[in-house]
């Protein structure tokens, strides 16, 4: 019998020596990180420690870094997206309970484009993965559901890449202290406005559509 002990220091010695492949790559981490970002079993918020860690690294690239977040991020969703597309509902009933997939089939009916775009851009414990399986089940459009993911994301990595760029490194440690809850309302603050605007956005457009 396998000892449970080995398996978890073997588990966290892959999981460290990938995220040290991945931060050597640079702006190409993006691409494989935004893959296993998206997968059935995400890594929340490593796409945006990334971010901040390069954008801090090299300030006068974080717009160019924040691009490439979104770029890698799109890609992992769509690739996600499309292996629900595949599998259909039956596929979402397998992972999700009964009340959980009312709620999300829900959240499509009454904000469709909405539904993705403001989870794509809200950070952690903001779930997203549920929102592009259903996505892909319900056979939503690839272009629009491309198109909100990008919006959210690229929202989300600009923002987050200005403030590593103005403020360093400095500010993974004052997101993730609770000393510094200040800091992370404005962050939080910010993407929940940019959210708000999309989702009002995307209200307008529906109501045009109909008319």
């Amino acid at each position: 019998m396998i000892d449970p002990l080995l398996l978890q220091t073997a588990h966290r010695g892959v999981v460290h020596a990938t995220r040290h492949w991945i931060f050597h790559l640079g702006a190409l981490g993006f691409i494989p990180l935004g893959l296993l970002d998206a997968s059935i079993i995400p890594l929340p918020g490593s796409m945006d420690v990334l971010t901040i860690v390069l954008a801090a690294r090299r300030a006068d690239l974080w717009f160019y870094y924040a691009v490439m977040a979104t770029i890698g991020s799109v890609i992992g969703e769509f690739v996600t997206y499309r292996i629900a597309r595949r599998g259909g509902k039956d596929m979402l009933a397998k992972k999700f309970s009964q009340r959980r997939l009312q709620q999300v089939y829900g959240a499509f009916e009454r904000w469709g484009f909405g539904a993705i775009a403001v989870p794509a851009l809200l950070p952690p414990p903001m779930p997203l993965l549920p929102f592009v399986l259903t996505a892909g089940a319900l056979q939503y459009s690839p272009y629009k559901f491309t198109t909100a993911i990008a919006v959210g994301r690229f929202a989300r990595y600009t923002i987050l890449g200005f403030l590593a760029a103005r403020y360093g490194r400095g500010i993974l440690k004052y997101l993730t202290s609770d000393g510094h809850v200040m800091v992370i309302t404005v962050v939080v603050l910010l993407l929940a406005t940019v959210a708000v605007t999309v989702f009002l956005l995307t209200r307008k457009r529906k109501k045009l559509a109909r008319a």
